[in-house]
């Protein structure tokens, strides 16, 4: 029965310290380059939460908490990119 229960709280302790993890950085933000493709950069941060495509632009958005990131790619390479509350 304590075995179980243990197993259990070891299961969502492992889950939570997965879920606090995130590329979402600052020190990965600074590696995005202007150019840069669109695959790396989901390499380096992740997949985007929410992309847009207008007019030959995409422009994406990853969030993970306060932070956040907006990277706008033409030709599927970075044009512009800003962020917000990164550590």
């Amino acid at each position: 029965m304590y075995s179980k229960k243990i197993s259990v709280l070891l299961g969502v302790a492992a889950l939570l310290a997965l879920s606090a993890c995130s590329k979402l950085t600052l020190q990965n933000y600074d590696k995005i380059t202007v150019g840069m493709p669109y695959d790396s950069v989901v390499k380096l941060i992740g997949k985007p939460d929410k992309c847009d495509d207008v007019v030959g632009v995409r422009s994406c958005d990853w969030h993970h908490g306060k932070a956040s990131v907006h990277v706008n790619f033409v030709g599927d390479q970075v044009l512009i990119y800003s962020s917000s509350n990164l550590e």
